[in-house]
């Protein structure tokens, strides 16, 4: 009889302890979803406009802002769209195109954006300094209150137009 109390005292103690464990001890996940979810649009007619416009290989990069008109000669159109706070438009180390919301997810306002820097080759928000990985890690953070919080730049689709367009970026 007293085999089965301490069995059942041990099946208690572990229903108890387990979901609190869970709860506790989860996952490290990171929040690319900081940025509130705006229209993205940026089409690339023909291989000419990326030559001019694109990123010309590893570790290259363009901003694209529509409220500035940035890049100024850009072929805008009306249903040109550049998300939240821009687009960061990079090319990664292997010369694949990757984009990113350019507004950084720890302020989550469309002016603050983060700008590339050369000499780290990553990309810096000027108010919180949260430093995230453009050309080797998808943007996720590796310094500053984004790493602490885990929150990640929003990332963009980039792929061949279905309707003949060189290249697009979409969300």
């Amino acid at each position: 009889m007293g085999y089965l109390r301490s069995i059942t005292k041990s099946i208690a103690l572990a229903a108890a302890i387990i979901p609190a464990a869970i709860t506790t001890t989860g996952c490290d996940k990171v929040d690319d979803d900081r940025i509130p979810p705006y229209p993205v649009y940026v089409q690339f007619q023909t291989q000419a406009d990326w030559i001019v416009y694109g990123v010309a290989g590893a570790c290259d990069y363009k901003y694209f802002i529509k409220d500035t008109r940035t890049p100024a000669n850009f072929p805008w159109t009306a249903l040109t769209e550049t998300g939240f706070g821009g687009i960061l438009l990079v090319s990664d180390i292997h010369g694949n195109p990757q984009a990113f919301d350019l507004a950084c997810p720890v302020e989550a306002q469309r002016s603050v954006r983060v700008t590339v820097d050369t000499d780290l080759q990553k990309a810096r928000c000027p108010r919180c300094h949260s430093v995230y990985d453009i050309f080797t890690n998808y943007g996720l953070p590796v310094e500053g209150e984004a790493a602490q919080k885990g929150y990640a730049l929003r990332h963009y689709h980039t792929g061949a137009g279905y309707q003949g367009q060189y290249l697009i970026i979409t969300n």
